[in-house]
C-alpha cells in the first residue's frame, strides 16, 4: 500500500509557513494503520525490546499498539504538568518555537532496552529529547521510529548515533 497518498497536508497550520502532515486521514484506514503496526513489529521484533517510550500525543497512537504487539511495556512522554508523579525533563526546539518534554522518574530503569517512538520527524529536537530522557535514567535506545520524516529539515543529524527509521519520507517542508 502506499501510505504516503493517505496524509493529507494542510498549509499555514500550526502556524504559517508550515505545511503540517495530518496522519489522521492514514489512521482512519484499519489496513493501512495495520500496515503501519505491522512494519514496525517486523523491523524491531528482533531488538529484545522492553519498553516501547512514545512522545505526546501521536506518538502514542502507534506506540501502544507496537508495545502490545513486541510484548513490551509502555511509557508516556509527555509535556509539562501532565504526569501525576516525580518526573524528569528536557527543554528542546521545535521548527516553530520551544517546548519541554517529562517523564516518570521510575518509568525507565538502567539497562531497560527502550524503542522510542513518535509520528513525526522534522528537526528532531523532540525525539533527541525525549532519548535524552531515557539515557537520563539510564535505559539504552535500540531504536527511534517515526511514520513519517521530512527529510529537508535534517531531523536525522540531532539523532546522529541512533538507529533511526521511517516508514515515508516526505520532500519539502
Amino acid at each position: 500500500m502506499e501510505l504516503a497518498r493517505l496524509i493529507r497536508s494542510i498549509p499555514d497550520f500550526p502556524v504559517k509557513g508550515i505545511l503540517f502532515r495530518d496522519i489522521t486521514t492514514l489512521i482512519r484506514d484499519g489496513e493501512a494503520f495495520q500496515e503501519v503496526i505491522d512494519t514496525l513489529v517486523e523491523r524491531y521484533i528482533d531488538n529484545d525490546v522492553e519498553v516501547v517510550a512514545a512522545i505526546e500525543a501521536r506518538g502514542w497512537i502507534f506506540g501502544a499498539p507496537l508495545a502490545y504487539e513486541l510484548g513490551a511495556g509502555f511509557v508516556p512522554i509527555r509535556k509539562p504538568n501532565k504526569l501525576p508523579a516525580e518526573t524528569i525533563s528536557v527543554e528542546y526546539s521545535l521548527e516553530y518555537g520551544t517546548n519541554k518534554l517529562e517523564m516518570h522518574k521510575d518509568a525507565i530503569t538502567p539497562g531497560t532496552k527502550v524503542l522510542l517512538v513518535d509520528d513525526l520527524l522534522a528537526t528532531g529536537g523532540s525525539a533527541r529529547a525525549a532519548a535524552q530522557l531515557i539515557e537520563k535514567l539510564g535505559g539504552k535506545v535500540v531504536g527511534i521510529a517515526f511514520l513519517i520524516e521530512l527529510v529537508d529539515l535534517h531531523g536525522r543529524d540531532a539523532l546522529k548515533g541512533y538507529d533511526v527509521f521511517s516508514l515515508i519520507q516526505f520532500e519539502g517542508a
